[in-house]
């Protein structure tokens, strides 16, 4: 088996994995399994009353499908569309390690620098030698989800983080790996003090602008700003009930703060893919791809108990080798809402699901996806292994 290493290489290697002999019967292929696939998941959606969906998948050679399903709300809502907004939850992590590897590729910051260089609250505290990249990825050494109870209280940020220094490790930096917010969320006062350009400004202007993803933000504010969102839902006795838009995760903006459409997704998508290098350049995907912190706990996750080889945590990004291909992806859930996002960089293929619907039938629906996805392109190659031998 491939190691995750080699097959980070590898897709960083290759600008093109197969030449097609007939590109339009490969098209016309592609087509067909996008849309089989978007029909299954309409139909396990309407099976299970999910008020609404954002679903976005991209392919290098062969196009996007973008589009919105259902309902804003389960009542007097109005149709989901391309350009309707959702909450993504933690997958706005992924901004975070792409902006901070952007950063990195730059040289404006050095992920070898402590977390006390740039914020020295932190020099005296059990943290004062966690890195950068650390924070990125799980690893500073902090007990796992280190006061989220204070995120979904009414304590403002600013008053949050600095408890950190007094919450004792369990282990050095880099160590073990243990899921943050606030302590994830540091990288956006990094940012802030190293460049004196707020977190906002740079996601706005050098990704969201640049991208074209016009309807992407940060905020309850931006959220709400028209009536052209995905109002969260809750399951009751018997049905969907639309919740109260809650604003505590929005203020861990780098770990839960971003909103996006199924348009942008598509556009961020492509980044992933390298379709974009002024915005995310092959340096930036090569860092933020690197295997920093080993998840073993995933290999157990029962989704993908039968597909995933190995889980590490990147910049931002999990890393796994799915059924032998290399994948990015990232997970997100609040209140109401349940987000998913997969990139395969070796096959050009991206993913995105979004439901305004705290609902696990996103786990099989992904899983499914990048199943079928690995299937498609393999037998695309050997088509054209075969073509190419006769």
């Amino acid at each position: 088996m491939k190691s995750l290493h080699h097959l980070i290489i590898i897709a960083f290697a290759l600008t093109t994995w197969v030449v097609q002999a007939n590109p339009d019967t490969e098209q016309l292929r592609w087509e067909q399994f996008v849309n089989a696939y978007s029909k299954q998941l309409k139909q396990k959606l309407k099976e299970k009353s999910i008020p609404g969906a954002a679903l976005s998948i991209v392919h290098q050679q062969h196009g996007d499908h973008i589009v919105g399903i259902g309902k804003t709300k389960v009542k007097k809502g109005r149709n989901v569309t391309a350009n309707t907004r959702f909450r993504l939850a933690s997958v706005s992590k992924t901004f975070a390690g792409s902006l901070t590897a952007k950063l990195a590729a730059q040289g404006v910051l050095n992920l070898e620098d402590t977390v006390a260089e740039h914020l020295p609250i932190f020099s005296e505290s059990a943290y004062g030698k966690a890195k950068l990249y650390h924070l990125l990825s799980h690893s500073s050494g902090l007990v796992p989800n280190a006061y989220d109870n204070l995120i979904e209280s009414r304590m403002a940020y600013d008053k949050i983080y600095p408890r950190l220094v007094d919450v004792k490790h369990i282990c050095r930096p880099g160590i073990c790996y243990g899921y943050q917010n606030v302590m994830f969320s540091l990288i956006g006062n990094v940012i802030a003090q190293t460049t004196q350009l707020s977190y906002e400004s740079w996601l706005e202007h050098f990704f969201f602008a640049p991208l074209g993803m016009k309807d992407a933000g940060l905020g309850h504010a931006h959220m709400t700003r028209d009536d052209n969102f995905a109002a969260p839902h809750v399951r009751g006795t018997k049905r969907w009930h639309t919740a109260r838009l809650k604003p505590h995760y929005y203020k861990v903006a780098p770990a839960a703060g971003v909103n996006a459409s199924a348009a942008d997704m598509g556009q961020w998508l492509k980044a992933q893919l390298g379709i974009y290098p002024s915005v995310l350049s092959l340096d930036a995907l090569t860092i933020q791809s690197r295997p920093y912190t080993h998840t073993k706990r995933e290999l157990r996750r029962r989704v993908w108990r039968n597909y995933v080889e190995q889980a590490h945590y990147g910049l931002g990004w999990r890393i796994y080798s799915f059924s032998g291909e290399l994948m990015y992806y990232h997970s997100g859930w609040v209140q109401g809402y349940r987000t998913d996002v997969a990139v395969l960089p070796e096959l050009g293929i991206g993913f995105s699901l979004l439901l305004n619907a705290e609902s696990g039938v996103i786990n099989g629906l992904s899983t499914e996806f990048i199943r079928q996805a690995i299937e498609f392109s393999r037998t695309a190659r050997e088509q054209a292994d075969a073509q190419a031998a006769s």
